[in-house]
């Protein structure tokens, strides 16, 4: 599942990543509709639009599927971003315009980098029936790629470091003495936590700005209380932190140095200016060469203008 993102979301101009030290701000999660599914959006939120590089998280999930009907959405284009698959629960299949075709499952990892343009769709096996959950996320990518060629990655394994009540899987990144083989291009982190009962020191690196999303369970930042549906901004600054939990709970943690260029996101496109998102928009609109063919079942998908290019009739 990946966007779209709407003006609900963001800021209509570019802005600057702002980190805050040491601060721990809890926002609620916006709910909205892709596809066929609803997801909570903890990320872009118009007063906090990036968190390092990440600039979208979207939760889905729990939902019941089954062979004939899941989570599917049809191609569609991204620009100058990465997108980053996870699942809790069930399983996906991902074909995009470089020809890749691979089912995800609980515990892999997806890592699509779009740069100048790529195409994808994300479909049900038909082979599967029970419990669907798990997020999408995106990264910015920085001036020096995002107009490079695009990729794909699978990673059928995942590092995991041990904590005192938990493990960590890292997603993306360093976090201990654990280095996930996925590809980055800036300084950022991504952790699946899985904590047990009690309370858990986390080690950070102050130089980074974290963010923390609860998928399942709870757990206390201090005397803060973060339930699935909230993004708790941890600010940078911090060496470690204590996080408490009654029962087992799973939670991301997103870090990353502070993006150091403006960022601005509309419907599948990360870009630095209005007429970026014009041309990419009109090449996919016109079938051009630039974004290539998936091969799905699945329909198109259309797309809109851009609000701002529409001229009024009459």
């Amino acid at each position: 599942m990946s966007g779209p993102v709407t003006d609900a979301d963001t800021a209509p101009v570019a802005e600057l990543a702002k980190a805050e030290e040491r601060t721990l701000e809890v926002g609620d999660s916006r709910e909205t509709q892709v596809g066929t599914v609803w997801v909570r959006r903890a990320l872009p939120r118009r007063e906090r639009r990036t968190v390092g590089a990440w600039c979208f998280v979207d939760h889905f999930g729990p939902l019941s599927v089954t062979e004939d009907a899941g989570m599917s959405i049809g191609p569609h284009p991204h620009i100058g971003l990465q997108t980053v698959t996870w699942l809790l629960a069930g399983e996906i299949e991902h074909h995009d315009s470089l020809g890749s075709e691979q089912v995800i499952r609980p515990g892999q990892l997806n890592l699509m980098t779009a740069g100048a343009g790529i195409a994808h769709a994300e479909e049900h096996t038909g082979n599967y029936r029970g419990e669907m959950q798990g997020v999408q996320l995106w990264v910015a990518q920085p001036q020096a790629t995002r107009q490079g060629a695009a990729a794909f990655e699978h990673h059928p394994e995942l590092p995991r470091v041990d904590l005192q009540g938990g493990t960590a899987t890292i997603l993306v990144g360093a976090f201990g003495d654990g280095l996930s083989p996925a590809r980055r291009d800036t300084d950022h982190v991504g952790i699946e936590l899985v904590l047990g009962p009690g309370t858990t020191l986390l080690p950070l690196q102050p130089e980074y700005e974290y963010a923390l999303v609860v998928l399942d369970g709870s757990i206390s930042v201090g005397e803060r209380l973060i339930t699935p549906g909230h993004l708790a901004y941890l600010g940078d600054g911090r060496d470690e932190i204590d996080l408490a939990a009654t029962a087992r709970t799973r939670a991301l943690l997103l870090g990353g140095i502070p993006f150091d260029e403006p960022v601005l996101m509309w419907w599948n496109f990360v870009g630095r200016n209005r007429e970026e998102f014009e041309t990419a928009y009109r090449a996919w609109a016109e079938h051009s060469d630039r974004f290539g063919d998936v091969r799905s079942g699945l329909p198109r998908v259309a797309g809109s203008p851009p609000l701002w290019s529409r001229r009024p009739s009459g």
